[in-house]
């Protein structure tokens, strides 16, 4: 019984009843739930069976929809008493229905935030609206459900739509008017309607426009704006007894018109201060509500203003369909709104990863330096985690302390202005996904490769800088602690669990993998850090705050904001990671599976110590050396997981076009082929390979 109901529940999906029952069910008379219903069922049934469509010989595209239809129409012809009930219930659907809501409100968002809009549209997933609504907006929801909805419907040639209408005019009454006059009638309540959701929708676009979050974005003066004349400018467009003939009516139009293209370039305006100033989530989703508003003017304008153009009504009819089901998904929402905050974070990743690409010589001698520097600082940390550790702490005390010890590691290698190699990637990714920009350009294509190898080099200087000293040093304080003073630093069996835990046969890709997520991680909150800074001109509050100019005087309140400003995102960052690093595995570890760091740096100091505490007679141990391989796939894993991360975000934020990617793979084979050296010695200067932007540690 179970299984019969669920495999009709799986039917129902697609299935619906034959042509005959349908048209025999037409009735005008019914109420309006069960017309609206009787609607719905055509629909599917015009989808059933649907086939994808063909290219037929002459370029067009075919649609099984289409060949449907046909059949249809052909019954009605061949049966006038089907043909005049089949129209009447139709123009019934369409008078009672009310098309307000479709016009103006369909595809855009009903909730003056985000968060209230997702509920919504995560509800209306779930709950479909009832039938029983005099609603042209929910009818359509139901109607139009099939993924190529709009584009059969866009398609529907002269022909058929000339067929289709005057099917439709079968059985009309000399009030109901007809297509081709102007006549009161339901056409000419098209019309007013049309006229009307324009109204509705200029008044909702001028009230976001003149709102304090967009005014204040805005320099002019608010009377200037072109948010402040729409008003005025619809409603002597739509005068009454005003002709579409009359030379006046050519003049508003066109003055209408150019007052759209002024709030487009206010919305460009206000989009550009936000890459300035910072970006704020609430602002973009108020902007992407008025440009959908704006389109949604100038394709009923057309409608209103060119009826009688071809393929109007058609194509009017498949954006609502599209902007119907654009209003279901959830993902379209957050893409639109979140777009713009992604970007702002790569770009200032990217800004913060040019100064990891080493150019020359000079540049590439200072990285090592700084690399060596962030090693020396990490054979404290390995030391201070062994001592955190070999307390036997609860765990959550043990990942706090281990989170402090990590950020002020991270922070003191950020304020000597050394370099951690594992963060950087998540930095050059962005940087190097600009370069995708110019890739179609055997110049831009050029430029790319060049800076390919630069961050492939760099990257690589980094690590082993880091890993040159770290190991030598860890192990050099454990031999010396054994010399001076007989005692080791950890005991003997736990160096041996700490080599064995970083065995290439055992987690240790996986635990890899995790710690290259949360390197990543931390570069999204530096970046949402300082469009914060940015967004709420915290500088400027500092700056000019009446107690800290007191205390600090003008110039010392000015000296603090500014080095908030130029430190606050490598703060958050390494105070974040170093929270992700301590804290993030117990945490996970707790709601599901048992996850550990494994840091490249961190791990071959820890390797360094505990050889020097069961000495050169380790050298013959197996597990070892298969450490040894588990700490060279934990850089590789560090390395390209945080890199691929970034750099996919970076290219899904600037939405770039598609490149081709083989064909870029090949030239940077091409060149590593051709100057295999290039990967491990930069060129003397900096021109020799040709790129924006300079690097700084």
């Amino acid at each position: 019984m179970l299984r019969t109901l669920f495999r009709k529940w799986r039917e129902s999906r697609n299935a619906s009843l034959q042509l005959d029952a349908i048209l025999t069910a037409a009735n005008p008379e019914a109420p309006l739930a069960e017309r609206n219903s009787w609607l719905i069922e055509l629909g599917f049934w015009v989808r059933r069976d649907g086939l994808p469509g063909t290219d037929s010989e002459d370029g067009n595209r075919s649609h099984p929809e289409h060949v449907r239809m046909r059949y249809l129409l052909q019954v009605l012809e061949r049966n006038p008493e089907w043909a005049v009930q089949f129209a009447r219930t139709v123009r019934s659907i369409m008078r009672e229905n009310d098309p307000t809501a479709l016009l103006c409100d369909t595809g855009v968002a009903s909730h003056p935030g985000f968060v209230g809009e997702m509920i919504d549209r995560l509800q209306a997933r779930f709950l479909p609206p009832p039938p029983n609504r005099s609603d042209m907006a929910a009818l359509f929801a139901q109607l139009f459900v099939g993924d190529n909805d709009a584009e059969w419907v866009e398609a529907l040639d002269d022909d058929l739509l000339s067929r289709l209408a005057r099917v439709l005019q079968a059985g009309a009454l000399p009030d109901e008017g007809n297509a081709r006059s102007e006549a009161p009638g339901y056409w000419a309540a098209l019309d007013r309607t049309l006229a009307a959701s324009i109204e509705v929708l200029v008044s909702q676009v001028r009230a976001t426009g003149l709102s304090q979050s967009i005014r204040s974005r805005l320099r002019e003066r608010v009377q200037d704006t072109p948010f402040f004349r729409l008003d005025g400018a619809i409603m002597a467009l739509c005068e009454e007894g005003l002709s579409r003939s009359d030379e006046a009516f050519g003049h508003r139009l066109n003055y209408f018109r150019a007052l759209l293209d002024g709030c487009h370039g206010a919305v460009q305006h206000v989009y550009d201060d936000l890459e300035e100033n910072g970006v704020s989530v609430e602002v973009v989703f108020q902007i992407e509500r008025m440009k959908v508003r704006l389109a949604r003017i100038e394709l009923l304008l057309a409608a209103w203003v060119e009826p009688g153009r071809r393929g109007m009504h058609s194509h009017l009819i498949a954006e609502l369909i599209r902007s119907t089901q654009a209003r279901r998904s959830v993902s379209h929402l957050a893409s639109t709104t979140f777009a713009q905050l992604a970007r702002k974070v790569v770009e200032r990743s990217a800004e913060t990863g040019e100064h990891y690409i080493t150019r020359d010589r000079k540049e590439y001698s200072e990285l090592m330096r700084a690399a060596a520097g962030g090693g020396l600082i990490t054979v404290a940390t390995v030391y201070l985690k062994f001592i955190i550790y070999g307390l036997h702490l609860d765990k959550f005390i043990e990942g706090l302390l281990a989170s402090f010890n990590y950020a002020g590691s991270f922070l003191a290698i950020h304020f000597a202005h050394f370099t951690l190699a594992t963060k950087q990637p998540a930095m050059t990714g962005p940087a190097l996904a600009h370069r995708l920009d110019g890739a179609g350009r055997p110049e831009g294509r050029e430029i790319f490769v060049d800076d390919t190898i630069a961050m492939i080099r760099s990257n690589a200087a980094a690590i082993f800088g880091n890993l040159a000293v770290v190991f030598p040093v860890a192990l050099a304080i454990q031999w010396l602690a054994h010399k001076l003073f007989g005692a080791n630093l950890i005991t003997p069996a736990k160096a041996i669990a700490t080599i064995e835990s970083f065995s290439i046969l055992g987690p240790t890709p996986v635990y890899a993998i995790f710690t290259g997520v949360l390197l990543w991680l931390s570069s999204l909150i530096a970046g949402w850090a300082d469009n914060w800074f940015a967004l709420h001109r915290v500088h400027d509050v500092m700056a000019y705050n009446r107690r800290l100019r007191y205390v600090l005087g003008t110039r010392g309140a000015t000296r603090l904001a500014d080095f908030w400003k130029r430190n606050l995102s490598g703060i958050v960052a390494n105070v974040s990671l170093g929270f992700l690093l301590g804290l993030g595995p117990e945490i996970l570890s707790f709601v599901g599976p048992h996850m550990e760091v494994r840091h490249v740096t961190l791990s071959t100091g820890s390797v360094g110590t505990a050889l020097g505490v069961l000495g050169f007679d380790a050298l013959r141990l197996q597990s070892l050396w298969l450490a040894v391989a588990g700490i060279a796939l934990m850089g590789v894993l560090n390395v390209a997981v945080s890199f691929a991360l970034a750099f996919n975000m970076a290219l899904r934020s600037r939405n770039l076009r598609r490149v081709d990617r083989a064909e870029l793979s090949a030239a940077v084979r091409r060149r590593i082929l051709k100057n295999p050296l290039s990967l491990v010695v930069p060129p003397r200067a900096a021109g020799a390979e040709p790129a924006a932007g300079g690097r700084r540690v």
